[in-house]
């Protein structure tokens, strides 16, 4: 989970000149700063190997995957979150070299210190992204994904994915067995 840090509240303007100076990374919710913890390996290699399937399956598609450098922009919720993993297929979103505004696809890879923020704070902010279709909560401690998945009539519908399983990212056409999600943990 993001840690608040101790600076006075900032402008979003004010945010975005300040954290190009940082060495670290962090987000940003209506004024307050939030300092982002380190990942551990298995955090890392999971983004990783989701990151590999979809950069691959989009390559020759309008649509970009990012890694956790690359900062979201919630306008409604005057945030700024850097995700581990994402996806747009927005032109807007081509043109803007520092953030993203439009994705179809955001995916938290879950640790202990993140999972309860991840599953209700965080997605209570990404629901408002008009252009999210799915969000995915990845653990890498029982190999398992929750795929949230926002269906015709607005509502978010939850599809678990056990370990063993394939997950499905349905908004990117994406069928990616756990054995390739997981690979490479201990």
């Amino acid at each position: 989970m993001a840690q608040p840090q101790q600076l006075p509240h900032m402008s979003e303007a004010d945010y975005l000149d300040w954290e190009a100076t940082q060495e670290e990374r962090h987000e940003y919710i209506d004024g307050e700063v939030y300092a982002m913890a380190g990942a551990e390996d298995r955090h890392v290699t999971v983004s990783g190997n989701l990151f590999v399937a979809l950069h691959q399956l989009l390559r020759d598609t309008p649509c970009r995957a990012y890694m956790s450098d690359m900062r979201l922009h919630v306008a409604s919720s005057r945030a700024y979150f850097y995700p581990d993993v994402m996806v747009t297929c927005h032109p807007q979103d081509r043109e803007s070299r520092l953030s993203k505004s439009q994705p179809v696809l955001v995916a938290e890879v879950l640790s202990p210190s993140t999972g309860s923020y991840d599953h209700g704070v965080k997605f209570a902010h990404y629901r408002t992204l008009e252009s999210l279709k799915e969000y995915a909560l990845i653990d890498p401690e029982r190999r398992s994904a929750d795929v949230y998945r926002k269906g015709a009539d607005g509502l978010w519908v939850l599809h678990p994915f056990a370990a063993g399983d394939t997950v499905e990212f349905a908004s990117v056409e994406l069928r990616l067995p756990a054995a390739e999600l997981f690979a490479k943990l201990d």
